[in-house]
């Protein structure tokens, strides 16, 4: 059953809206090129005596075209067709570990790393190994961001629904200023985990779903149970983040593998991506209906993040008490 790990209550939920981006006009000044006529063909008078045969016939070309005194009918640009490079996640670097001896596998990934305020969160999506073979990637799985609002919405339930267990950890606006943004993704993945975990007794006692877990969860450690982690990226910040102060005591820590692009291949991760991203959204929108102080930096739209309005009201109306104040806001 999926739940929230963070230092704070979450929020209720309220319809989104779609995400304001910030945008760069573009240029409307055409690009032109003109030749005065008579210089480049008294150019072309004094060359002739000098110049050879092909040097000529390309001088003639470039002052009237592929006819001597007549203009070449410019040929139509084809269009190279359309392609997709979206790649459709699999389960298979899930397998991989399954094969290394891994018993829980569990995805992360993150959400809100670039924003200006609210806080960062990472979501953890957690199968069984011994599960595998009868698992399908969710039809429609992908990284969140390149799924509409209402299609992560949609998605958001049956999603945690197919996991044996997920979460989404945070780390507030005031924790990434005093530790940093690489520590507090790490604090929270692994809220995240402790989550996990704790959902499927792998600390001892019985999950909230005994069809879910496994047997004999409460020694899961004496019987030597592995957890083996997908980390979204090419840096491990949750191993590093293990021992710092304001991190969880997690029952058992994973060995993280980490993987480039691991939100967009690997079904386990796209889950978790999908969760912390409605998670955050959620989130964002309802401080932003909840209190008229906030009202100017249109959260509900922006969602924390940079657009060129929210950075305006920050000129205008200074940082709140949710905006990270070690960033450079405006």
């Amino acid at each position: 059953m999926a739940s929230y790990a963070d230092g704070e209550a979450m929020q209720g939920a309220l319809p989104l809206p779609e995400s304001e981006e910030p945008t760069t006009p573009k240029s409307s000044m055409p690009v032109t090129a003109e030749t005065d006529r008579d210089t480049l063909t008294t150019t072309m008078e004094s060359a002739k005596t000098t110049a050879p045969k092909a040097a000529l016939a390309k001088a003639d070309t470039t002052a009237g075209g592929g006819t001597k005194g007549q203009a070449k009918p410019a040929s139509p640009r084809r269009r190279r067709p359309r392609t997709s490079h979206r790649v459709a996640p699999t389960l298979d670097f899930e397998r991989s570990l399954a094969e290394q001896g891994f018993d829980l596998i569990v995805g992360f990934d993150e959400v809100g790393r670039g924003a200006l305020a609210g806080p960062v969160m990472v979501g953890a999506a957690a199968i069984w190994a011994k599960d595998l073979d009868d698992l399908e990637v969710p039809e429609g799985v992908a990284d969140s961001k390149l799924l509409s609002p209402k299609r992560r919405e949609a998605m958001f339930g049956p999603l945690r629904d197919w996991c044996a267990a997920s979460a989404v950890g945070q780390a507030t606006n005031v924790e990434i200023d005093e530790w940093g943004i690489s520590c507090a993704l790490g604090v929270a993945a692994l809220r995240a985990l402790k989550s996990v975990e704790d959902d499927l007794a792998l600390a001892g006692g019985q999950g909230e779903d005994g069809g879910k877990s496994a047997a004999s969860l409460s020694s899961a450690s004496s019987n030597g149970l592995r957890v083996g982690a997908i980390l979204d990226g090419p840096f491990d910040y949750i191993t590093q983040s293990a021992d710092m102060f304001g991190a969880p005591a997690v029952p058992l820590l994973a060995a993280v593998h980490t993987k480039v692009k691991a939100d967009q291949s690997c079904a386990l991760v796209s889950v978790a991506s999908v969760a912390a991203k409605v998670t955050r959204d959620r989130l964002m929108v309802s401080i932003a209906h909840g209190n008229p102080r906030y009202e100017p930096y249109q959260w509900e739209r922006n969602k924390g993040y940079g657009s060129a309005a929210h950075r305006a009201a920050i000129a205008e109306h200074g940082p709140t008490d949710l905006h990270r104040l070690s960033w450079h806001l405006v």
